[in-house]
């Protein structure tokens, strides 16, 4: 597995070693001492998530606060996604700095989010099945989230803006200014 650090500092790109041959291909998708090794991170992942979305459907940006921040390993078995993680850590040089990944069942990536930072991804495939580890319990008092069109953010969603498809709970999300902080 080939782990490339990005920009925001402890946010990973995973590309893993895929053995194909005339039967389909086998990768291992995650190891712990593989991961522990290659972004110098302790997680200890308790909970798997998946989700089935449609195209232009976009979740997020969503992040849990305090004692129960998560970090997540996230992947797309199938379809397309573009990802976005953005840096909400105060003392982070890259503060309110976001990257953009995109995620498919074809190219097996995998994007490392650390604890403090937002989280969302829009489906860009005609359907898409998402999945990710956390390394805490979700906690529905400890919920954060920031608009998707938030203009100090200025996210490119790479999609035609009048096609999204958003909760309602993920319209009426605050801006990142007046946001809930993480800590």
């Amino acid at each position: 597995m080939k782990f490339i650090e990005t920009k925001l500092k402890g946010c990973f790109i995973l590309e893993p070693n895929i053995i194909k041959d005339e039967r389909g291909y086998f990768m291992e998708s995650f190891n712990e001492q593989t991961f522990e090794k290659g972004t110098k991170q302790k997680i200890h992942f308790v909970q798997d998530n998946q989700s089935y979305s449609s195209m232009g459907v976009l979740r997020g940006l969503h992040y849990q606060t305090g004692n129960h921040a998560q970090a997540k390993l996230v992947r797309v078995l199938s379809g397309e996604v573009l990802d976005v993680a953005v840096d909400i850590r105060p003392e982070s040089d890259t503060y309110g700095q976001h990257i953009t990944v995109l995620l498919s069942g074809e190219n097996q990536k995998q994007f490392f989010v650390p604890r403090g930072f937002a989280h969302g991804f829009l489906v860009l495939s005609e359907k898409a099945t998402f999945f990710y580890k956390c390394d805490n319990f979700y906690n529905k008092e400890s919920e954060g989230g920031i608009k998707y069109d938030d203009l100090d953010l200025n996210i490119d969603w790479q999609f035609d803006t009048d096609k999204l498809i958003i909760s309602e709970k993920d319209q009426s999300l605050p801006n990142f200014k007046s946001a809930r902080k993480a800590w």
